[in-house]
């Protein structure tokens, strides 16, 4: 039913917004869960849906949300087949975790810990000891990697207890800060193409009584920001990935457990001013802030010191219906980071935090041209972004 034009806008709540399961069943659990499973002291099984296997090897494909893979049974059909064997057999996805975006996701498969504690809580957000927007992705400007995340990954907990411990990944990644915060721990091995990473995986699964392996894809992703997960180009890459998903479980040593995973799903935004509301022609939207961080279904605002609840409030009366709108302390309290924010953290969140409901965007077209042009675009708490798979096989 159509609203009346004399009634008030229902305007979303924060703590209507749909929490990642953090503790349970999100990715910050899944590292800990199959490192209790290795007997690597310190951890525990959180997601009890998973039994303990020697040789565990995660393949994460970014961007390969739980719902794609439902709606393309043709373009995967392997990883379609196995949709019945997430998360232990019980057919439910797990959750990405807050925002759903590369950076913060793999910081929290590696650390096993929830954004608000690894402290990578967005795209880009702004560093409170120098006052610039910190990209967590590119890494840019630079920053000491590890003051700006100081916790052990799994992968060097469990290499120190005698686990076989090894990340398969495009060569380019090895040195990064991003990997060397998040996924360094045993041994780095560059390969160049899919097969390759594939074959290298099995191998270094089998190498050791006990192992611990990662490998990682992107072009899913990277096919979707580009042309939509609605094009023949992404269709393609998932045909691919689904191929090599394929072909990793077919050389798996005895004893081994397969996870193929993702960082978050992806939809697509039509190009029209009601779906894509330019910050940088906005003056409604641009008064009293200083810094737009985050992307565009994930922003974090910052605004200019006394105008937080001014800028709040313009925030939640423009965008509220179609944006979850909140002030820092109220998402933290809502649980969208974690239920805990280290202290360092804190002020890396910012002063609003607005997360999509709706298929829209926030686009900033003069200082992110590049993001505002992407056609497939992540990061908030929806389904389609949140949901991403955990298909197991086992040997």
């Amino acid at each position: 039913m159509a609203q009346p034009a004399w009634q008030d806008p229902v305007l979303l709540a924060p703590d209507t917004a749909p929490v990642p399961e953090y503790g349970s069943g999100s990715l910050a659990d899944l590292l800990p869960t199959l490192a209790a499973g290795l007997e690597v002291p310190g951890f525990e099984a959180r997601i009890p849906e998973l039994p303990p296997a020697d040789r565990n090897c995660v393949f994460l494909i970014d961007g390969l949300g739980w719902e794609q893979i439902k709606a393309h049974p043709d373009e995967a059909p392997f990883l379609h087949s196995l949709l019945p064997t997430s998360r232990g057999g019980t057919g439910r996805p797990v959750t990405a975790g807050f925002p759903s975006t590369t950076a913060t996701s793999l910081a929290s498969v590696g650390t096993g810990l929830p954004p608000g504690e690894h402290g990578l809580p967005g795209y880009t957000v702004r560093n409170p000891e120098t006052g610039e927007l910190m990209n967590q992705l590119r890494w840019r400007p630079w920053t000491a990697p590890k003051v700006w995340q100081p916790y052990p990954t799994v992968f060097q907990l469990a290499d120190a207890a005698g686990v076989r411990t090894a990340q398969v990944s495009a060569p380019s990644f090895e040195q990064t800060p991003l990997t060397k915060v998040a996924l360094s721990g045993g041994s780095f091995l560059g390969r160049l193409s899919g097969e390759e990473r594939m074959d290298v995986a099995a191998e270094r699964l089998a190498a050791g009584d006990r192992s611990l392996v990662y490998t990682y894809y992107s072009e899913v992703d990277g096919k979707g920001h580009r042309f939509g997960v609605d094009s023949d180009a992404w269709r393609g890459q998932l045909m691919y990935a689904d191929g090599l998903a394929r072909r990793l479980a077919e050389q798996l040593p005895p004893r081994s457990a397969l996870y193929i995973t993702a960082d978050h799903g992806m939809i697509d935004i039509p190009f029209d001013e009601h779906s894509r509301i330019d910050f940088d022609e906005d003056w409604e939207l641009r008064a009293g802030v200083a810094l737009l961080g985050g992307e565009g279904r994930a922003r974090h605002v910052y605004a200019v010191p006394g105008a937080e609840a001014d800028v709040l409030t313009v925030w939640r009366e423009v965008l509220g219906e179609q944006f979850w709108v909140a002030s820092r302390d109220e998402a933290v309290a809502a649980g969208w980071f974690g239920p805990r924010i280290d202290e360092r953290v804190y002020g890396r969140i910012g002063d609003v935090v607005a997360a999509a409901h709706d298929d829209v965007v926030i686009t900033a077209s003069v200082n992110e041209p590049h993001e505002s042009a992407m056609t497939g675009m992540h990061g908030s708490l929806t389904a389609a972004e949140q949901l991403v798979p955990l298909l197991e096989v086992r040997s």
